[in-house]
């Protein structure tokens, strides 16, 4: 079985997810594991406080590819540099890059985007409209430049979406209709799976299919079902798992993806073809 891990990150990467014991980081990821249904330790993901640790859970996982994002928001910034120190020379992990045209400006967001995949040899690119300051929606003008950047050079965008987001009223899928339709060829992938807004979402990714969706740690959560039911039916083209880690043990997360519900003829294509068609990786 080929896992693609859509949303991967070793806890030595930063405070917020646990890289120093002791600290009220760490505790939070603990605290975060246990609202998400972790069986056994909290502290699992103390392993992965080295890169050594984090390759060996990754490959203990069985997964083909973890994906590594970074971030680039006033509260967090997660360098595209440290994403590519991790990633490189590593065949099992690919990185994401993070940017934010409101804090870059609009062209040193798009030369970093080059320079995050020319040079740096990242994957995708990463925007956090909810986290801003101010916080924004998907359809802000200040992205179109963005879009077009990315729709003219192919490569996927990975929006940021989910309960965490500080006002919650930027966590409405309904903003991301004007982006699909005004670029049809753009990939767009939602991370957290705009939970708990799942019903809304499955809706927009009906009516457009270059919507594909990661609900991550939330699959696990009430509600969510929604995706299990998409997924058997229209949206097997569209959903992508993530563990979420280290906020979720992988392989357990693996496990309990396998018992949701899925559809046999669907799952490989869950858990490892349509990323792979993302990244034009090997079927």
């Amino acid at each position: 079985m080929k896992v693609i891990d859509l949303r991967c990150r070793p806890a030595y990467l930063h405070d917020f997810f646990g890289a120093n014991p002791g600290s009220p980081g760490y505790e939070t990821a603990r605290w975060l594991n246990r609202r998400v249904g972790t069986r056994g330790s909290d502290e699992h993901f103390a392993r992965s406080l080295t890169p050594e640790g984090f390759l060996a859970e990754v490959r203990d996982a069985g997964l083909s590819k973890a994906v590594v994002v970074g971030r680039n928001t006033p509260a967090q910034h997660l360098p595209n540099d440290l994403i590519h120190q991790i990633t490189h020379a590593h065949e099992e992990l690919l990185g994401i890059a993070g940017i934010d045209p409101a804090l870059q400006g609009v062209d040193g967001a798009l030369a970093e985007i080059d320079r995050a995949i020319d040079q740096l040899g990242l994957a995708g690119i990463g925007l956090e409209p909810g986290f801003g300051a101010p916080a924004r929606h998907p359809d802000d003008a200040l992205y179109f430049p963005v879009y077009e950047h990315l729709n003219r050079r192919g490569l996927p965008l990975f929006l940021m979406s989910g309960p965490t987001t500080p006002d919650p009223a930027f966590n409405d899928p309904g903003r991301l209709a004007k982006v699909a339709q005004a670029f049809p060829q753009l990939r767009i992938v939602c991370y957290h799976g705009y939970y708990p807004n799942t019903q809304q979402l499955v809706g927009v990714a009906f009516r457009y299919e270059n919507i594909s969706v990661v609900p991550d740690m939330y699959q696990f959560l009430p509600g969510s079902e929604v995706f299990v039911q998409a997924a058997n039916g229209f949206m097997g083209d569209q959903l992508l798992f993530g563990s979420s880690y280290p906020f979720r043990p992988i392989r357990q997360s693996i496990d309990d993806f396998l018992a949701l519900g899925f559809r046999g003829k669907v799952l490989d294509k869950l858990l490892y073809g349509n990323a792979a068609r993302l990244f034009g990786l090997a079927a």
